[in-house]
């Protein structure tokens, strides 16, 4: 499969060197604004065609698939010409700056009959893999609560905020997990830059069944926190993707409640047992996401990561830009 590469910038480079070791892929041109970035690619990949214009990734006569690399802000417009030359498209997170634009994007797919993909990479990771299986399984029991904790100091965005930027790779997990959509969105946040851009956010997803989601994103922190707390009503999960080995851990922990015979009072009993750490993996998550996206275009399978979910991610984000502009206020995902 003939692929062109649209960006060279931070995420580029990985996604060009899994193509580049993938034995049914090949990379024929990539496209990049920046000189500098085309010219360290020629230092590593002399045979590469490269070019400052991404039409000519998208109108190119001689490659079946586009990946696009690049800003939000360009994802709407670059994807929809991939399209509708008639490639296929892996498009970076989130599909689309706006519900309207991913909703013309998966439409048009499907009208031309071409594979969308969104490289959602967190489903690719042994940790999501692992604690997917365990939650199918029923190890630990009903699902309660999912709390997400992603912090850092910067990267300061120009055209998003940070639920834009960081809450994709937890919304994906969270609905990849639990395998259905939140009925309530509610989003507090703030900008301290005078943009009105964002960078401290909290999102709060609300089930029908009870189950509660709560994500905080920021840009402004000292250390680097990326922690998943995930409850059920038998055994907890603690992921921490700083850890470098033991970044799943399942807890035998959690209470039960009880009434006295009148039902008057309730009583909490309180287990803790022991610790599981399974074994995660090491491969890296491009490569599966490179892996899926071809396996996905020549066989026609559903890939893991396909257009309808990358398009229930920007629901969640679209309903979350609404409650911040109205104060926080709930709003219902149809």
């Amino acid at each position: 499969m003939r692929i062109g590469l649209i960006g060279y910038g931070y995420w580029g480079p990985n996604i060009l060197r899994n193509l580049v070791a993938h034995t049914d892929a090949e990379v024929a041109i990539v496209a990049d604004q920046k000189l500098e970035r085309l010219a360290a690619l020629k230092k590593v990949y002399p045979a590469v065609r490269t070019t400052t214009d991404a039409n000519e990734v998208t109108e190119a006569k001689d490659i079946d698939a586009v990946i696009v690399a690049t800003p939000v802000q360009t994802h709407y417009s670059l994807a929809r010409a991939a399209l509708l030359s008639g490639k296929h498209v892996l498009v970076e997170k989130p599909l689309a700056d706006s519900l309207k634009g991913a909703e013309e994007l998966v439409a048009l797919a499907a009208e031309k009959k071409l594979m969308l993909m969104i490289d959602h990479t967190y489903l690719y990771t042994g940790a999501v893999e692992v604690m997917k299986r365990v939650i199918d399984s029923g190890e630990i029991g009903v699902l309660q609560s999912f709390s997400s904790t992603r912090f850092n100091l910067g990267l300061f965005q120009g055209d998003v905020n940070v639920l834009w930027d960081l809450a994709p790779h937890d919304l994906s997990i969270l609905l990849h997990l639990i395998g259905r959509m939140p009925t309530l969105v509610n989003a507090v946040g703030v900008s301290h830059t005078g943009n009105n851009i964002e960078n401290i956010a909290y999102l709060t997803l609300r089930y029908d069944d009870g189950m509660i989601a709560h994500i905080g994103a920021s840009w402004v922190s000292p250390v680097k926190i990326r922690q998943m707390l995930i409850s059920g009503d038998k055994k907890m999960i603690v992921f921490d993707d700083t850890e470098a080995i033991e970044k799943v851990k399942i807890y035998e922990s959690g209470y039960t409640v009880r009434t006295d015979e009148d039902k008057r009072r309730l009583y909490m009993d309180y287990r803790s047992g022991d610790i599981h750490i399974p074994n995660v993996g090491n491969k890296e998550a491009l490569q599966g996401v490179v892996e899926d996206f071809i396996h996905a275009v020549s066989k026609g399978s559903t890939p893991r990561s396909d257009a309808h979910f990358g398009l229930n991610v920007v629901r969640v984000l679209d309903a979350a830009e609404r409650s911040l502009r109205e104060g926080g206020a709930e709003v219902r995902l149809s």
